[in-house]
């Protein structure tokens, strides 16, 4: 079978999937590309050696048969081209996760820890019963689009709405909703101009016992949003995906 790869958004993700399969971490014979804005899939192209093609449009990616099709373009692109993409015999991996809590999932439709791990000691908690999650979230300012001087709670509430409230910033939000649904996540997001790391740290209390979980990322270096380890989750997925 043809390892073609399709790939929604030539921003800072989808670069990091570029390079990487340039420097064969992923096994992908042609990339196929798509973004709204054009300069940015030319870019892309011009920065790897390998066989890169540039779709004009949504219909045109997916008329090239791809193994795999990767979005990372935001919210909006999932919830515009959601119904297309799963009428397609692809995998699907999903980078905006805070856009699949209201659409019903199919067993080809992925999403990568992205920003976190322990997905899978969550994920089996919840099958015995979660009886609290909540997530705590700091980024500097500048990550949030905010100039803030001192520590600022920007958000106290469900996983669910920080997703939707901080669309770009709070994909891991609804990455944990996801995992351990219907068990519902109680989420913090915090202003900290001290910090320099994107920070999210869980505390699980579930039937048999605890958990605690922190990760400090660094933000990725062209896109402050997000951190960089949610492109490298990315790959790894990607990765089992191709080999299949």
């Amino acid at each position: 079978m043809t390892k073609k790869v399709g790939l929604i958004g030539a921003g800072a993700i989808g670069t990091v999937l570029a390079e990487a399969i340039e420097h064969k971490l992923i096994a992908c014979e042609e990339l196929i590309v798509f973004d709204a804005n054009k300069d940015k899939a030319e870019k892309l192209k011009t920065s790897v050696t390998f066989p890169v093609k540039i779709a004009s449009n949504i219909d045109e990616l997916i008329t090239t048969n791809p193994r795999v099709i990767v979005e990372a373009a935001g919210q909006g692109a999932v919830q515009e081209y959601y119904t297309k993409l799963t009428a397609t015999n692809a995998e699907l991996i999903f980078m905006s996760t805070g856009a699949l809590l209201d659409l019903q999932l199919t067993p080809k439709v992925h999403f990568p820890a992205g920003a976190i791990g322990g997905l899978d000691a969550l994920s089996a908690a919840a099958n015995a019963g979660i009886n609290e999650i909540t997530l705590t979230t700091r980024k500097n300012p500048k990550a949030l689009g905010k100039t803030d001087t001192q520590e600022t709670t920007l958000y106290k509430g469900t996983a669910e709405e920080a997703a939707k409230l901080f669309p770009r910033e709070m994909n891991v939000a609804a990455t944990l909703a996801l995992t351990v649904k219907p068990t519902k996540v109680q989420v913090r997001v915090i202003s900290d101009p001290k910090i320099t790391r994107n920070t999210h740290e869980i505390i699980v209390k579930w039937q048999y016992g605890e958990m605690q979980l922190k990760f400090a990322n660094q933000p990725h270096p062209d896109n402050p949003h997000t951190s960089a380890l949610a492109a490298w989750a990315a790959i790894q997925l990607l990765q089992k995906l191709l080999s299949i």
